[in-house]
């Protein structure tokens, strides 16, 4: 896998990421899992996942995603975004973005559920993600805002248009790129299942090389 690059500043004005090491740490090890055991699920080499426990690379929004689900948790909980009671409303002015690997994402959902809803926006260009084909338990829906999406799904790519959407199972060989110059805006969902048999992705470039989302 090559090395993601750092998050840079796209099209939106953005929060930075939260200092997310200690937690990844903390994580691991309530989840009983080995720096090794944790990296193989997640599609990462033990060097690459110490370096993120210790601050040295920051995680790109699909590295979040994936290491959230292996952990069994969200990204908000990850980031320590815990709100100080369960509310079932999301106000718009609570919805801070943050930008990950060149995406950037809203929280859309509460904490503490069994699904995950995010904003998206994926700008055209930024292909470090492009090349990770996902594959991990649960199931995701999307649908498009504005602009284009491109979905890979097995071995058909699809187009989305604005208002269109798409929900299909995880387990099916995916994954999404912009196919517009501005970048694509999605509402994004998915289950949070953990299963430590569970392959979370395999590398586009060769089907032993597993990716992360």
């Amino acid at each position: 896998m090559s090395p993601l690059p750092d998050p840079q500043e796209g099209p939106h004005e953005v929060t930075e990421l939260p200092a997310v090491a200690p937690r990844l740490r903390a994580l691991r090890r309530r989840s009983g899992l080995t720096l090794e055991a944790a990296a193989a699920r997640v599609g990462l080499s033990p060097a690459h996942l110490s370096r993120l426990e210790t601050g040295r690379r920051t995680p790109s929004l699909p590295m979040l995603l994936a290491l959230a689900r292996t952990y069994g948790t969200t990204v908000s909980d990850l980031l320590g975004e815990v709100p100080a009671e369960l509310d079932p409303i999301v106000r718009a002015d609570r919805m801070e973005p943050q930008e990950a690997g060149g995406w950037t994402y809203w929280r859309a959902g509460g904490s503490g559920r069994a699904m995950q809803a995010l904003r998206l926006h994926v700008p055209q260009g930024r292909d470090s993600q492009e090349e990770l084909v996902r594959v991990h338990p649960g199931e995701e829906w999307l649908y498009v805002t504005r602009g284009r999406l491109r979905l890979s799904l097995g071995g058909t790519t699809h187009l989305l248009d604005a208002g269109d959407a798409a929900h299909f199972d995880s387990l099916t060989p995916h994954r999404i790129a912009a196919a517009s110059r501005d970048g694509v805006d999605l509402l994004f969902l998915h289950t949070l299942l953990q299963s430590g048999a569970a392959e979370l992705c395999l590398g586009a470039t060769s089907t032993t090389q597993r990716g992360i989302r």
